[in-house]
């Protein structure tokens, strides 16, 4: 199993990291924690010593401990986990939990191979480790005490790095924040910037993939609600932020992200950070590599081959710490600080020569914002918009919401799935260019520019962005929301309602993505009101998120596309000239 599907396994098993919420209120957490510390324990994994970590406020945290043969000490890689050290028994597929320790044993010889202790550590109240379990409230402090442990450990020759996807990466990015002194570099794996703005994308809560989730492993109701209220920016949430404190990381850290993972603004942003205005020690010393693929197997008719070849699990995080860990002259700084896959036409059976990989030397690489403007015919141009008070209006009634096909989800179906699975309706708009002369390519940010109207409180407004083949194949690139209420900012003073009837612009940010729009395809644009369940669907009443004191209520939705109120798409194009 390659070190990149256990992530992806792992992840889909459990995901506590979008529901940090669930620590505020600890009397039903505890009484779960303690139930998963009474499952049968499976042992340790063969060649794994248990060595105990002392936290500065005595809580005792347990590590399995892999050392290569010979004699060290060696340089350390460390992984912090909340899907526990030794794995878990399965009663229908691992009864005896063989596999898993199979699968731990042989992610731990991916580093002991490659002269490298491997240490995989317990959080504090999962596995073997003492204390409560708080969704990533203790990693900062956890994990500066667990590095400067393993760096005065007889087999450490104090060089520590640290490494993770998912739950993994948070812990590593929050050990990184604390800045311990003998961490030298970390490779992170799918992971967010910032835990608001993933799990509330424009003030909108991802409902499937946060309170589904916690649903599913019975969290209890009173906790959802506080959840499902948690929408504001609060020093709750900053405390641990990567966006608030990652101006304190002073390691190279080389980020893997996917096109269609939850975390692909994550992973980007944090790079883009650390390259560019980093501490010493971190900036001009940051690798960003972004692929084809999401947090689990892509859905869809789309496929993407040649990217194995990069060999994710392998090659390149044993070069990245061989050359910060153990000095070792192997060309890999030498390398472009970006590798980022460029997506092109992809239907199975008929994939584009044009999917390649690329490289960079910053991200985004140099482009031009183009705009496609929304015309009343359900047009896409390049030209803008004349005249005043065009606009298409519909009816976006909250019992009816249009349904989730596809995106970067975690739980459920993900990836470019074909959007002609949601009829036409009248509140689904879909906006596309005329078939394309020449290929378009883009690599960057993707906005949508949209100026919208309701006849209430508030409403959401959502955006996609699609790739339409010449078979009618609607492949979805990108999506996001945006509640209106939220339109200038998440701050409790941010908060505005909506003027009933007045059009007000609401800038939806679509996150990176790096796609070929070959010629004979077309660029389009759907905007709606909804996606469930991927989000959280809006009452349309103004009411505060977790309020059930009012009835929801049919909203009456505009879009307006006139010489003041210029709706657009905007497409971070490389070469517009074609050249």
């Amino acid at each position: 199993m390659s070190k990149l599907t256990h992530f992806a396994l792992a992840s889909a098993l459990a995901l506590s990291l979008a529901t940090g919420a669930v620590a505020q209120t600890p009397a039903k957490p505890a009484a779960k924690a303690a139930a998963a510390s009474a499952e049968k324990w499976p042992g340790l994994p063969p060649g794994a010593a248990e060595e105990i970590a002392v936290m500065r406020d005595g809580t005792k945290l347990a590590a399995n401990v892999f050392k290569p043969a010979g004699a060290g000490p060696w340089p350390a890689v460390m992984t912090r986990t909340p899907y526990l050290k030794d794995g878990r028994i399965d009663k229908e597929h691992d009864p005896d939990g063989s596999k898993m320790r199979q699968a731990l044993v042989a992610q731990a010889k991916h580093y002991t191979d490659a002269g490298f202790v491997y240490v995989l550590q317990d959080v504090r109240g999962k596995g073997r480790s003492q204390g409560f379990y708080a969704a990533f409230e203790n990693d900062v402090e956890d994990g500066y005490d667990s590095v400067e442990w393993a760096a005065k450990q007889p087999w450490s020759n104090g060089k520590i790095g640290l490494s993770g996807g998912s739950a993994m990466g948070i812990t590593s990015n929050e050990a990184a924040m604390a800045a311990p002194p003998h961490l030298k570099a970390a490779y992170v794996v799918v992971a967010p910037y910032d835990l608001m703005q993933n799990s509330y994308m424009g003030g909108v809560l991802k409902e499937k993939d946060v309170i589904g989730w916690s649903k599913g492993q019975g969290v209890a109701d009173d906790v959802l609600d506080q959840q499902r209220r948690r929408v504001t920016d609060d020093i709750f949430w900053n405390r641990a932020a990567m966006s608030e404190n990652r101006k304190y990381i002073q390691i190279p850290i080389y980020n893997v992200g996917g096109w269609y993972d939850i975390f692909n603004h994550g992973n980007i942003s944090n790079f883009e950070y650390l390259q560019n205005q980093g501490a010493r020690g971190a900036r001009g010393n940051q690798k960003l590599m972004m692929g084809p693929f999401g947090h689990g197997n892509l859905s869809g008719d789309l496929t993407y081959p040649g990217f194995d070849r990069l060999n994710l699990a392998t090659d390149q995080e044993i070069r990245w710490f061989s050359y910060w860990l153990k000095g070792e002259q192997n060309g890999i700084m030498d390398e472009p600080p970006v590798t980022y896959f460029m997506m092109a036409g992809a239907e199975k059976g008929r994939v584009s020569p044009k999917n390649r990989i690329l490289t960079s030397a910053n991200w985004p690489p140099a482009y031009r914002e183009v705009r496609y403007y929304l015309e009343p015919d359900k047009t896409l141009a390049t030209k803008a918009p004349g005249g005043e008070g065009t606009k298409v209006s519909y009816r976006f009634d909250p019992a009816n919401p249009v349904p989730t096909v596809g995106g970067a989800n975690l739980t459920f179906e993900r990836g470019p799935m074909d959007q002609r699975a949601i009829k036409d309706r009248p509140d689904y708009l879909r906006f596309q260019t005329p078939v394309l002369d020449k290929d378009v390519t883009v690599s960057g940010p993707v906005k949508v520019e949209l100026y919208g109207a309701t006849d209430g409180p508030d409403t959401d407004f959502m955006a996609k962005l699609v790739d339409v083949y010449p078979d009618g194949y609607e492949a979805i690139v990108l999506d996001a929301p945006i509640r209106a209420k939220f339109r200038n900012g998440r701050l409790p003073g941010d908060i505005k309602m909506m003027t009933p009837g007045a059009p007000e612009e609401l800038d939806i940010d679509l996150w990176s993505t790096a796609i070929t729009f070959e010629k004979g395809h077309r660029i389009a644009v759907h905007i709606t009101s909804s996606n469930s369940p991927r989000f959280n669907v809006n009452p349309n009443t103004g009411e505060a998120e977790g309020e059930h004191k009012l009835a929801p209520r049919v909203a009456t939705n505009s879009v307006y596309m006139d010489a003041s109120h210029p709706s657009a798409l905007v497409l971070p194009v490389v070469y517009p000239d074609g050249k």
